[in-house]
């Protein structure tokens, strides 16, 4: 029988310690690399339960309390709006809170398609909002969640019409397999400087297909949309990691010449080289 000593015993404790804390580093390294490509583009799938609708339906869902919110803290700049969460005082976060909870009681299968949109696209962007002030100080929204996971768009963080909800649920579930929109990408937003822009007017039935359309055309202006870096066509990530909306539609190129200014339009309809892509996780504050 061999009698192992304190000392034996004690390394091979550290040993396997050290090794168990070494794979484990592997791993997460493994998972940061991969996780932009994997876990930044899921695929859209369709859940059946929200596609009804009451399309005779006149009624309309009330954002003005996200308005008020926006109103008083989202900065808009040319190269990019950004929110001031350092500045949201107890009262305002409970206001946010308050609209949060009145989304949640609703069943927008009630409601027009076109209601259920700007509906979607209003919660989606108060959710995610509201995720970061609960956070903040975070220098990025992908440091928000466990560790094995980027970022916190697949923890549930709403309950609808009885049903538990995510960040990707309602942007990958529902919105664009719904509405098949590739525009949709301007209008909800992940709290990061490479984002499109956070709008600083709510959605309404009534002004959704303008609002899509001038967020396209103000994403496609700015540098972080489209850009020329060393003369090469530089685009947003946005459009590797969901190509297959703009392909299966009318393409990536073609549908930014079509919101994109003259000049711009031209250079993008010439242009047979390389195209490369960047993004910027940080988060969209206003410092």
């Amino acid at each position: 029988m061999t009698v192992l000593s304190t000392n034996s015993i004690s390394f091979r404790y550290r040993f396997v310690s050290i090794m168990d804390n070494a794979i484990a580093f592997i791993l997460y390294t493994l998972l940061l690399l991969c996780s932009e490509v994997i876990l930044a583009a899921p695929a859209s799938k369709y859940w059946g339960y929200w596609d009804r609708s009451v399309p005779e339906s006149t009624a309309v869902i009330n954002h003005e309390a996200w308005q008020e919110f926006l109103d008083e803290y989202l900065v808009v700049r040319p190269n990019g709006s950004h929110f001031r969460y350092g500045a949201v005082g107890h009262e305002d976060r409970n206001k946010l809170d308050e609209y949060l909870v009145e989304m949640s009681s609703l069943d927008p299968r009630s409601y027009s398609k076109e209601e259920q949109k700007a509906y979607w696209i209003n919660f989606y962007n108060a959710l995610t909002v509201d995720l970061v002030l609960e956070h903040y100080p975070v220098k990025s929204i992908t440091k928000i969640g466990p560790w094995y996971r980027f970022g916190p768009w697949d923890n549930d963080i709403t309950q609808v019409a009885g049903q538990k909800l995510t960040l990707n649920d309602i942007e990958h579930r529902i919105l664009r397999p719904l509405w098949e929109d590739n525009r949709i990408h301007y209008a909800v937003n992940c709290a990061s400087l490479g984002c499109p822009d956070l709008s600083p007017t709510i959605f309404t039935a009534a002004n959704t297909e303008q609002q899509l359309d001038d967020l396209a055309r103000r994403f496609i202006k700015q540098e972080k949309g489209v850009s020329w870096i060393d003369g090469k066509l530089t685009l947003s990530r946005i459009y590797e990691w969901y190509e297959k909306d703009f392909v299966d539609q009318e393409g990536v190129v073609l549908h930014m010449r079509q919101f994109a200014s003259p000049a711009t339009a031209r250079r993008l309809k010439k242009y047979t080289g390389v195209i490369q892509y960047q993004y910027n996780w940080g988060l969209n504050e206003l410092k």
